[in-house]
């Protein structure tokens, strides 16, 4: 059964019509507890009180959950408050779908309707403060509540959820130019999202596969057919123009065209290559972002940020290109050497640090090894990234954020030719130095010595010259006629961008990680 859960003014009821026309048998949970009390909902509150009303709706909604009758059920929003509830909701038998709504969207159209709970304003807003996490805990996928065509374009993802291994998660993925869905959890290669037939990959057209030479091997065979294979050596050193060249001329040659699509399988390098291809070829073809690696799943393979390096810095070429699907199976984390793993770590505790709450209160507590099995924490960080770029898709105000730690890193990367550091581990150094431009001395040691239990680098090596990082720093691709900004941080969740920092701070910061 799919369960539709949400704040009042979502549009739960309204989301029901989509499945009707899908021919499935709906209910709406308030339309059957008004047929139990004989009145409006309102009219019970005024009677009886919320109080009974939570008991006469735990008794019909557990009923309503068991009854093989119905295929899609709408919830009342505050049916989630019950424990019972939401234990029934976990179960296997269910796809709970969250319609999530932004706090003023759901006032402007809680006062076109008679609602008990909406009749003043701040006790509405701490309401729905209050059972936000409750939605989270319960939903399997989350929808933004934006209208009817959103459900018209989020329908079969949402009903492919069915057919998937259990404990898949799913979100919707919005921004202004372009939707996708992102798929997170565990046996999601070889299942129903690249089967041959309803699977989910965007438009009709053949499948072409962009990989590496270490990663095609192990999982090319599990994202269903493929008219064409190009591999790329692993490694930051395939990523540029003269790569891209190859991998375009070798698409031509294998006959793609712009009727079909790019599936990126691999981590951070092969995803930023193939969204380039695909952002390229032929003016642009879809592409299907398939990571995997800890990086990819929860930072790179989402916000359609695509390129290549060049000699003078990373990513100076490149192209906003969204990506049409996401698929992160966490089980390909289980091939990758330990030190790739630890070089992942530094974009979740970057993440968590721009989110602050309750992401970096269970990232700052995360056991050494822990990481691949939380799918959790990899979901959250990627509906924190694209959250972002919901609000600054061409990265020109707030996604500017999301480079903590990489205006450092990159130089750090940059002045060591791309093969001294991983990418992970030179944004380990490159927080370390935001957070001492940020004046946190505190914080700053928390993370190296979480850094240091995550086998991740506290430190650069001698032979990296000071004066190489600093000049990479000054060929940043983000900087300005007037400098280079910086994001630092007031404190975890809240982040500074563009901050322009006195030449011998910066000189202090980075001269600091090789003391």
């Amino acid at each position: 059964m799919i369960c539709l859960v949400g704040f009042m003014g979502a549009g739960k009821s309204s989301a029901l019509v989509e499945f009707e026309h899908r021919g499935l048998r709906t209910a709406d949970a308030d339309d059957l507890i008004e047929s139990e009390v004989g009145c409006s909902i309102a009219d019970y509150f005024d009677r009886h009180g919320e109080a009974s009303f939570r008991e006469i709706e735990q008794e019909v909604v557990l009923r309503a959950l068991a009854d093989p009758a119905i295929d899609a059920l709408a919830l009342g929003g505050g049916a989630v408050e019950s424990p019972a509830i939401r234990k029934a909701l976990k179960s296997d038998a269910h796809s709970v779908v969250l319609l999530e709504i932004p706090l003023e969207v759901a006032w402007r159209r809680a006062q076109n309707n008679r609602r008990p709970l909406a009749r003043d304003r701040a006790g509405f807003a701490e309401l729905l403060a209050r059972r936000r996490p409750l939605y989270l805990e319960v939903a399997d996928a989350t929808i933004p509540a934006t209208g009817r065509r959103t459900w018209q374009t989020a329908l079969d993802p949402v009903l492919l959820l069915a057919e998937l291994p259990a404990g898949t998660r799913m979100f919707w993925a919005a921004s202004a130019n372009g939707d996708y869905p992102v798929y997170v959890g565990h046996g999601l290669l070889g299942s129903a999202l690249f089967g041959e037939s309803g699977n989910a990959l965007p438009g009709e057209g053949r499948s072409f596969c962009i990989t590496d030479e270490a990663v095609g091997p192990l999982y090319r065979e599990r994202i269903g057919p493929v008219a064409g294979t190009v591999e790329v050596p692993p490694g930051e050193r395939a990523k540029n123009l003269s790569r891209a060249e190859q991998v375009l001329r070798e698409l031509a040659v294998q006959g793609m065209t712009r009727a079909d699509r790019i599936i990126a399988l691999g981590g951070g390098v092969v995803g930023d290559l193939a969204g380039f291809c695909a952002a390229t070829y032929q003016r642009g073809v879809p592409v299907a972002q398939v990571p995997t690696t800890l990086v990819a799943q929860v930072d790179s393979a989402y916000g359609g940020k695509t390129g290549v390096d060049l000699p003078e810095g990373k990513n100076y070429v490149g192209a906003f290109h969204l990506p049409s699907l996401v698929v992160a199976d966490i089980d390909t984390l289980a091939s990758l050497p330990e030190s790739e793993l630890s070089a992942g770590m530094a974009e979740v505790v970057k993440t968590a640090l721009l989110a602050g709450g309750p992401l970096w209160a269970q990232v700052r507590d995360l056991e050494p090894g822990e990481m691949p099995g939380r799918a959790d924490l990899i979901y959250a960080c990627a509906r924190y990234k694209c959250g972002v770029v919901a609000e600054d898709e061409r990265d020109t105000g707030i996604r500017a954020a999301l480079n903590l730690g990489h205006t450092v890193g990159h130089a750090i990367e940059a002045a060591t030719s791309y093969s001294r550091y991983r990418h992970g581990e030179a944004v380990a150094l490159g927080l370390l130095a935001a957070l001492r431009l940020s004046d946190l001395p505190d914080l700053r040691a928390e993370v190296s010595d979480w850094n240091r239990r995550h086998g991740l680098p506290v430190g650069l090596d001698r032979s990296v010259e000071v004066e190489a990082v600093l000049g990479a720093i000054e060929k940043d691709k983000k900087r300005t006629a007037e400098g280079v900004g910086f994001v630092l941080l007031e404190a975890p969740g809240e982040p500074l961008v563009g901050r322009r920092v006195a030449p011998d701070k910066v000189r202090q910061a980075v001269e600091e990680l090789i003391s």
